[in-house]
């Protein structure tokens, strides 16, 4: 039962007589509390000290929070200060936190931000109020009240959290000014690739190699940048003017060089473009990201093989025909895919949806997927051979459906024949090697027969439906591991193999609209492509609150590309072969 609203003084006395009782005894909290800066909601209490933790909300009047409308009235603005406020949330709720009990005893935080600025729903401002939401691990002994404990946590330790992250007056102006204008010049440079021409760009002196492969802050000591001149481009920033760096034409692009000098960094560093990143600056206390200024069509997927996933319903036949036994590749389902059927199935699942650009890596690609060279197509027929592979599909891609490819590549040179654009990689340095590779295609032809046809094929929309379940309450609950597993219903998703989501709270939003989708019968209602536009424009129309019943703190932006492949990942869903 919700409690009248009271202050902060009451909520002290409050908690301070349920000490010692049991601890279910702290659901008497719920409610509003005015504290004389802000008023503190708490929204769910928490059933045991190990369970998760309390879900709480403050909102301080813009009067007392003091953030100019300057800073906020234009969405990438706003996202970047929420983004911002988030950081120093955190960064101080870790800074004074104080253990008082068992389990989560004692915390106040946010979920920990990466090196991208992402729309979360950790705070949100508008023209009167500033909300944060957060969770409280409220103290407890035993499975007893700490009351006392909880009185300093909720009444002393917040209001300073309050007081040193939340208010205009307490923080470094210039710090607040500089992440707001790196992220709105990032998204600049984003809206003008297209007509550019451009699929990516990376500014000259972008430190792109990371410390390793699981902590993606900078290389200390790693070589900046360095532009081809053939390659360079300038963007005329609305706040640091003049930005140059190398732009990656739209087309066929490959990167070539020999091991270990950075062709796949480089990759990677564009496959995070599609984010913004942190500035260097010592107040987000924790080192700038190097790549703010490598910045990448919305549109572009990363690609690679994925044995073992689920594909449901996929055309997958202008890459997979002839199978044995005459099984169909126009709807093509499996509860195992191989390497070449997945990665196959991941490409045309991104079409599906609108992808403008393919990133593919040759380390994490099925070899005959990427080639069928002169001699193997000698000794093994085409008729025999139900692959396509992709060098006979990437240039159709582009021509047909407009969709670029940026291609890692070391050990083949047939690519040449199809590429635009070659850039060789050597000791992270990037030279502009096209002429070169075209001079080598004349004079070292491959004499390979090219196997894709005339076209690239049709994009066939498809009509899901999830599978009857006798218990449908049960679909309400999930849950998340790590940055890999969405758990619903006690089925995993693995996405361990979708490299472009950067954080839990990306999962965690993800499987609520999932839900989203479910609950509302979007799925069955319209092609797959048409429920996912629905419900991601929901999104940009309301905010990700729209796709929840609760005010939830822990929720990250996502693209269409990431939901959906949590979607046909999710082992749960059948095949409708017309919307009837």
């Amino acid at each position: 039962m919700r409690v009248a609203v009271v202050d902060d003084i009451q909520l002290r006395q409050r908690l301070q007589r349920l000490d010692q009782q049991n601890y279910k005894a702290y659901r008497d909290i719920k409610g509003h509390y005015e504290f004389p800066a802000f008023t503190l909601r708490i929204d769910r209490v928490q059933g045991d000290p190990f369970a998760l933790p309390s879900q709480c909300r403050v909102h301080i009047p813009q009067i007392k929070a003091g953030f100019p409308a300057e800073l906020w009235h234009t969405p990438s603005r706003a996202i970047a200060l929420r983004d911002y406020l988030t950081r120093q949330f955190v960064w101080v709720a870790q800074a004074i936190r104080q253990q008082r009990g068992i389990g989560n005893s004692g915390l106040i935080g946010m979920p920990q931000p990466g090196q991208t600025i992402l729309e979360r729903t950790t705070v949100l401002i508008h023209a009167d109020a500033l909300e944060a939401r957060f969770v409280v691990g409220l103290p407890a002994f035993g499975r007893r009240v700490a009351g006392s404990q909880a009185a300093a946590l909720l009444c002393d330790d917040l209001p300073q959290i309050v007081a040193q992250s939340l208010l205009y007056s307490s923080l470094s102006a210039s710090a607040i000014q500089r992440h707001i204008e790196t992220a709105e010049d990032a998204d600049f440079i984003r809206q003008q690739l297209s007509q550019r021409g451009l699929v990516a760009f990376v500014a000259a002196g972008a430190i792109l190699p990371r410390r390793s492969g699981v902590d993606d802050q900078p290389l200390t000591g790693a070589v900046p940048f360095q532009v081809p001149d053939s390659l360079q481009v300038s963007f005329d920033c609305p706040n640091r003017g003049t930005i140059s760096g190398m732009g990656i034409p739209q087309g066929v692009t490959v990167i070539v060089g020999g091991g270990y000098h950075g062709k796949s960094t480089l990759l990677r560093a564009i496959e995070r473009g599609i984010y913004n990143h942190i500035p260097g600056d010592g107040r987000n206390h924790i080192p700038g990201d190097g790549r703010e200024f490598v910045v990448t069509d919305l549109g572009a997927v990363k690609i690679r093989a994925e044995d073992g996933r689920s594909v449901v319903g996929v055309d997958i036949s202008p890459f997979i025909n002839q199978l044995p036994l005459g099984g169909s590749t126009q709807s093509f389902s499996t509860t195992n895919a191989s390497g070449s059927t997945s990665q196959a199935a991941s490409i045309m699942e991104a079409l599906e949806v609108g992808a403008t650009a393919l990133l593919v890596d040759e380390d994490t690609s099925d070899t005959n997927f990427m080639i069928r060279d002169r001699r193997m197509q000698a000794l093994i027929h085409k008729s025999k051979e139900p692959i396509t592979p992709l060098i006979d599909k990437i240039r159709q891609l582009y021509t047909d459906h407009g969709v670029s490819t940026i291609l890692v590549m070391g050990g083949s040179g047939d690519y040449f024949d199809v590429a635009d654009t070659v850039i060789a990689l050597e000791d992270y340095i990037p030279r502009d090697v096209t002429e070169q590779a075209r001079a080598i295609t004349q004079q070292y032809p491959t004499a390979r027969l090219a196997e894709g046809g005339c076209y690239f094929g049709a994009l066939s929309p498809r009509y899901l439906r999830v599978v009857a379940d006798r218990h449908p309450d049960a679909w309400r609950k999930h849950t998340v591991r790590d940055l890999h597993t969405i758990v619903l219903r006690r089925e995993e998703i693995d996405l361990s193999a979708i490299e472009q989501l950067v954080e839990p709270a990306q999962l965690r939003a993800i499987a609520a609209a999932m839900l989203f989708l479910r609950q509302r019968g979007l799925i069955e209602k319209a092609p797959l492509n048409q429920a996912i536009q629905q419900v991601m424009a929901t999104i940009e129309q309301q905010g990700l609150d729209a796709i929840t019943s609760l005010p939830e703190g822990d929720f990250a932006q996502f693209r269409r590309f990431e939901l959906v492949a949590a979607i046909n990942r999710w082992r749960s869903l059948a095949i409708r072969q017309n919307p009837s």
